[in-house]
């Protein structure tokens, strides 16, 4: 049983449910719709072409406290479990999803797989922290897309057994480029152009930095394609800043875009300002190879960092904008990324194979 509940999730879940199908593995998916907005959701299953989740929870929208959605999400996978009886349940990455589901599975002694195990911040202000260093401690199969990610799992001493398989994020890019997606956003793009994200609640919940994040945006020195989260506008809305930025003429605003689409957009971006831990990971994709600057005080994919990747600005806007004008023309380090070669979804499905077949 393979539950997901977020874009990324059902991203980086479609190379390992690729692989488990070609193995002729029998496996139902379980979508908790944490993320509920079609553009966050359901737009990713006919983009790659997964087939329809086996059950589909109705959980408590993302204003409502982790608790109550945790809550929920708890609920609902229990009595999938209940119905399913699988042998073994397959979390990934550090949601709500991906803890409500493991102790879920815990309570009904359903062994437990994380993928995506061993990442860490080291900032316990996160919510994202909590949840994976919890799933790690309960889980018997442990995916490391990395040897730091390992070495972190080694140091808290979880009894499960770690195997590192690279992230399956590579898998999708790749399958993406070999698909010949190329001109997927090719449509209305500035010739050159930054490409920017921010959802975090560090980020956008506070009005005081949301408001120096649109200045920012609005003083770049090239037009700022700007995918924006369901959330963000609901805080711009509340903090009277939306009309601001939409006004702007370097702004180019847009709904969320398709996995396809976002990784053309990121492809064809002259640099990426972003919080997102995911397009850290995917920006460092031979097909990619674009520079991230992030937003965050910390961040927990250090390996993009130390590979030349990605470069941490933290959380002032100003020190954001005085990024970007320094680094605009850096040209990423010709290394391979640290987050494999684009085979971990097999990796995956052969170990989750061997373990419910014994």
């Amino acid at each position: 049983m393979v539950v997901m509940g977020t874009r990324p999730q059902i991203i980086k879940t479609a190379p390992l449910v690729w692989a488990m199908s070609e193995l002729g593995l029998d496996y139902r998916l379980v979508l908790t719709k944490q993320h509920y907005d079609y553009e966050l959701c359901d737009v990713f299953f006919r983009d790659l072409q997964l087939p329809q989740p086996d059950c589909v929870l109705s959980v408590p929208a993302e204003s409502a406290s982790h608790a109550t959605q945790t809550h929920s999400i708890m609920v609902g996978v229990e009595e999938a479990v209940s119905k399913i009886e699988p042998s073994l349940l397959v979390v990934r990455g550090d949601t709500n999803t991906t803890l409500a589901s493991a102790l879920a599975g815990l309570k009904h002694s359903v062994p437990i797989a994380h993928v995506e195990a061993g990442v860490r911040s080291f900032d316990f202000r996160m919510a994202e922290e909590h949840n994976r260093r919890l799933t790690d401690q309960v889980s018997s199969l442990l995916f490391a897309a990395t040897g730091w990610n390992r070495r972190n799992l080694e140091a808290e001493k979880v009894s499960g057994k770690i195997f590192v398989t690279g992230n399956t994020v590579m898998d999708a890019v790749q399958h993406y480029f070999a698909c010949q997606h190329n001109d997927a956003l090719d449509c209305g793009l500035p010739e050159e152009f930054i490409l920017a994200t921010v959802h975090r609640a560090e980020n956008v919940d506070d009005p005081k930095r949301l408001r120096g994040i649109v200045e920012m945006l609005t003083n770049l020195p090239l037009p700022v394609v700007f995918p924006i989260h369901p959330r963000t506008v609901k805080m711009l809305e509340a903090f009277g800043l939306h009309k601001h930025l939409s006004d702007a003429d370097n702004i180019h605003l847009c709904k969320p875009l398709g996995y396809f689409e976002f990784l053309g957009a990121m492809r064809k971006a002259k640099l990426i300002l972003s919080d997102s831990g995911g397009i850290q990971e995917e920006a460092t994709s031979p097909y990619i190879r674009k520079l991230v600057l992030v937003m965050r005080d910390a961040t927990d994919r250090p390996e993009a960092v130390e590979a030349g990747f990605s470069l941490l600005v933290g959380l002032e806007s100003k020190n954001a904008l005085k990024a970007v004008e320094e680094n605009l023309d850096r040209v990423v380090p010709s290394v391979p990324s640290p987050y494999g070669d684009g085979s971990a979804g097999e990796k995956i499905a052969e170990i989750v194979s061997s373990f419910t077949l014994s």
